[in-house]
């Protein structure tokens, strides 16, 4: 029996296919996914801006309260993580009893995240979007906005982990497909309910919050379907969901490093809109449209680091040395997509701003938040890779250090410095080189960890 489990392991794909092309083969799709779930905010905020008469100000509303929407999928997408990278290992070992454990769980821990968030929505949202504005108007339409978004948070953080299942057996394309399917819907319904087509009611913000959950759950819908249709190396049964103790500490001794990573983002940008409010309310709303653009970005090396973590990961657990190095190898060439991001954004910085309805002095300031902090890119993609890799070979420490290097500690307290410079008459744009010294500093922090790990776990593989 045991015979045939090693044979079975040995002949995926994930240990026999050329590391350089399997990579691909998961992350072009993924890196698609990622860049999708940058869509649906992007999107809304595209048509919100174009709102008559109170575009700039819902766009606003949209910023403040984007934080708790990317705490949602942070808490989603970073325990998929940790299911990501435990199956994918459990599988490497020829363990398909652990690897349907760790599905099961994941779904329970869902199911506890989505409570939380729905407590939230209905009881917090007011309270935190006080915390940033005193604009009645704004507050408002963010905290309906937000509301709507947590209450039916259901969609995304289920889906945030039947896509992590499809990737760690490989079959990264359907996640794919699931993730288009709901920007689709998000992106056609998005019109029909923030202007009132077709006989609707003009719904404003609201109709932006209706139109992304509503995304949010087609792709949840279909990943769950297909899971159940292809995922052949996964068994399922109410069994399997039973909280299991060492299974969700294992899922998290992987994915909270992912979740504190994503969480970051989300306690970065809020700490950013209290700082930038102190120099102007355009400051903040030309920081979050940037934030939002870059993401398009940013999500692409993400969904690198989602190849790179299961690829590792699983050829960790066989114990292949050569297949290991090959896939830190490659995960770091690919990185130079986030290259490829900084040249577009800076030759359409103009054009992004002109679609989202800018002018004046937030159109100039959201051009200069563009051109400055996408430098910081030329490093950000090869922070984001080794986090996937440290993540895949069990050291989530070193993970979690990054994250705080790159999204907290070099960048909150120097924003909060520059921008008492601004104030004393210094140019804008010494705020955002803020980002370019957070991520080079942090991308030398990364390589003195990639030595030890190096040295400590990949040497002594066979």
């Amino acid at each position: 029996m045991q015979k045939e489990v090693i044979m079975e392991t040995n002949e995926s794909p994930m240990a026999t296919e050329p590391v350089n092309k399997l990579m691909l083969k998961m992350g072009i799709p993924m890196i698609l996914s990622m860049m999708l779930q940058a869509v649906y905010n992007i999107v809304d905020s595209a048509f919100v801006s174009n709102m008559k008469g109170t575009g700039e100000i819902a766009l606003n509303a949209l910023t403040l309260a984007f934080p708790v929407q990317m705490l949602i999928v942070a808490v989603g997408i970073g325990t998929g993580v940790g299911v990501n990278a435990l199956l994918a290992k459990s599988l490497g070992q020829g363990d398909k009893e652990k690897a349907s454990k760790t599905a099961g769980n994941g779904i329970f821990l869902a199911t506890v995240i989505y409570v939380v968030f729905f407590i939230f929505g209905i009881l917090g949202t007011k309270g935190y979007i006080a915390t940033q504005t005193s604009n009645i108007q704004i507050a408002e339409m963010a905290t309906q906005y937000l509301c709507i978004c947590c209450v039916c948070s259901f969609g995304i953080i289920y889906f945030s982990i039947y896509e992590k299942v499809l990737q760690a057996t490989g079959k990264s394309l359907y996640s794919t497909i699931a993730q288009i399917l709901g920007a689709v819907v998000n992106i056609i319904l998005d019109p029909i309910l923030i202007y009132g087509m077709f006989g609707l009611p003009e719904l404003g913000v609201n109709g932006a919050a209706l139109a992304t959950v509503i995304g949010q759950v087609v792709s949840c819908l279909c990943a769950l379907s297909f899971h159940f249709k292809v995922n052949k190396e996964v068994s399922n049964g109410l069994s399997y969901i039973k909280p299991d103790g060492t299974i969700i500490k294992g899922i998290y001794a992987i994915g909270f490093p992912a979740i504190i990573a994503q969480a970051l983002m989300s306690v970065m940008t809020y700490a950013l809109n209290v700082i930038f409010v102190t120099i102007g309310e355009n400051v903040v709303t030309a920081y979050g449209l940037y934030y939002k653009i870059q993401q398009f970005i940013l999500f692409a090396a993400f969904g690198l680091r989602d190849a790179i973590t299961p690829v590792v990961s699983f050829n960790h657990g066989m114990n292949s040395k050569k297949r290991v190095k090959e896939g830190i190898k490659y995960g770091i060439i690919y990185t130079i997509i986030m290259f490829v991001g900084f040249v577009g954004l800076e030759i359409f910085a103009e054009p992004f701003a002109t679609i989202f309805g800018l002018s004046g002095e937030t159109a100039k300031l959201c051009i200069s938040a563009i051109r400055v902090i996408s430098i910081s890119y030329l490093f950000a993609g090869a922070n984001v890779a080794f986090q996937g890799i440290f993540q895949a070979l069990d050291s989530g420490l070193e993970s979690l250090v990054i994250s705080i290097c790159r999204q907290f500690l070099f960048v909150v307290p120097v924003a909060w410095g520059f921008a008492r410079l601004v104030m004393l008459g210094s140019p804008l744009w010494v705020v955002w080189t803020t980002f370019l010294i957070a991520e080079g500093v942090s991308v030398v922090i990364a390589c003195l960890f990639m030595r030890k790990i190096y040295k400590n776990k990949i040497l002594g593989l066979n």
